[in-house]
């Protein structure tokens, strides 16, 4: 079957029955981690709200003051997933969320369009597409698109949207004659009910089960930001559509502005200020390295030249590398256990363990464990990186601790 959602795109709210509902789970991700909701799958007489499909995600909504959290196409029925349950036979409201659905339906309008004319004009075909949640991008049966090849598609598509030309829905047969003549990917195994042709007058007429515009004039305008390079010799084209272009307009606007407040110049000379900028922070960068090993090296040679020198030494550094540390070691030599930490006291950082071979094996695990790090080592070398440096008085304590014993003869 069709759902109201398919029959008509721009509805926003819709009065049906709930036919079932039974208790669900669902995985989600939540902050990157798969969790398990429990929740109640509800089937309605009929529903307004898109279940995900043709490479569209599903839409978002309320039955009655309930929120819809996922919509799935189950053979002929939408399930709706909901956190509390419904009663059967009871009439509910559906409200669309409606800024959801008009963003995926100029989206996927959008890819039609450019699947259709960069057919016509390029010979290229869609193999796939996805709707991202910023940018979309359509798979193109081609090793590569040339920036004219880019431009020309662009200007087209947008001349189309200018042509105010019409977009219409037919409901066919499975066995009428008129769906030969339409563009299809497949259709899916479970189809139940009529196919739906979206027809863009004169330009494309496809078999797809997605939400559409009316008109093409409802798609406003069309961005092709650029192509990557994709799977198996084919090209991705990454693309926006209506709301989303006036959104990445603002969003270019707004970095403009900043760029002009920070840089101190117009918008057409940025990317030379940048890259002065660029160039002289390599060259700080590099003046910087230099100083930092001069002053590993007047670090090491004041130690030695002590009288009061012991054999351990310890020093932290907010500033420093692996460089840095190395260096240090090496001037002091293998004979004196070394403990050297760079990076901020309280947070994340860097740390060597250098002297004695047996030493460094004894007390470097015992070194990664307090600072809960990653690291290893090998003849009289133990480094990695630290976690938390917060532990830095105990670790050097305990190896203070150690060289004592050592040279007292105990061990």
């Amino acid at each position: 079957m069709a759902f109201q959602c398919q029959r008509d795109c721009f509805m926003k709210e819709f009065v049906t029955t709930v036919v079932s509902c039974c208790p669900a789970e669902l995985k989600q991700e939540v902050n990157g981690k798969k969790e398990t909701v429990k929740g109640f799958n509800v089937k309605l007489q009929d529903t307004i709200l898109f279940p995900e499909g043709g490479g569209q995600p599903d839409d978002h909504g309320l039955i009655g003051d309930v929120p819809v959290i996922k919509v799935t196409r189950h053979g002929a029925d939408a399930v709706h997933f909901v956190s509390s349950s419904l009663e059967v036979g009871q009439e509910v409201q559906l409200k669309l969320d409606w800024d959801r659905r008009f963003d995926h339906m100029q989206q996927h309008s959008g890819q039609h369009l450019i699947s259709a004319l960069a057919e016509t004009m390029f010979g290229f075909n869609t193999t796939s597409w996805e709707l991202g949640r910023q940018r979309s991008n359509i798979e193109l049966d081609t090793a590569s698109v040339t920036p004219a090849q880019l431009q020309a598609l662009e200007e087209a598509v947008n001349e189309k949207i200018r042509a105010h030309v019409p977009v219409t829905l037919q409901l066919l047969a499975l066995d009428d004659p008129a769906l030969e003549k339409a563009r299809s990917r497949g259709l899916p195994d479970d189809l139940a009910g009529p196919v739906r042709i979206i027809d863009i007058e004169g330009i494309d007429a496809n078999m797809c089960c997605g939400t559409h515009v009316s008109n093409l004039s409802q798609l406003q305008a069309i961005k092709l930001l650029s192509t990557e390079k994709g799977k198996k010799n084919k090209t991705n084209l990454i693309f926006l559509v209506g709301n989303r272009v006036l959104k990445y307009a603002e969003k270019c606007y707004s970095a403009e502005r900043s760029l002009v407040s920070l840089l101190k110049t117009g918008p057409d000379e940025h990317v030379e200020a940048v890259a002065k900028t660029q160039k002289c922070v390599k060259l700080l960068q590099k003046s910087n390295l230099g100083l930092l090993r001069d002053l590993a090296l007047l670090i090491a040679q004041n130690f030695k030249s002590s009288p009061q020198r012991g054999n351990f030494f310890t020093l932290h550094k907010k500033e420093g590398d692996n460089e840095f540390m190395n260096i240090i070691a090496n001037e002091i030599g293998p004979e004196t256990l070394v403990f050297l930490s760079v990076g901020e006291e309280k947070g994340p950082g860097l740390f060597l363990l250098a002297g004695p071979s047996d030493v460094v094996s004894e007390m470097g695990p015992r070194v990664l464990e307090m600072l809960e790090g990653k690291g290893a080592g090998k003849n009289g070398r133990f480094q990695g990186k630290a976690n938390g440096l917060a532990r830095l008085g105990e670790v050097e304590a305990v190896l203070q601790q150690r060289c004592k014993l050592l040279a007292s003869g105990e061990e």
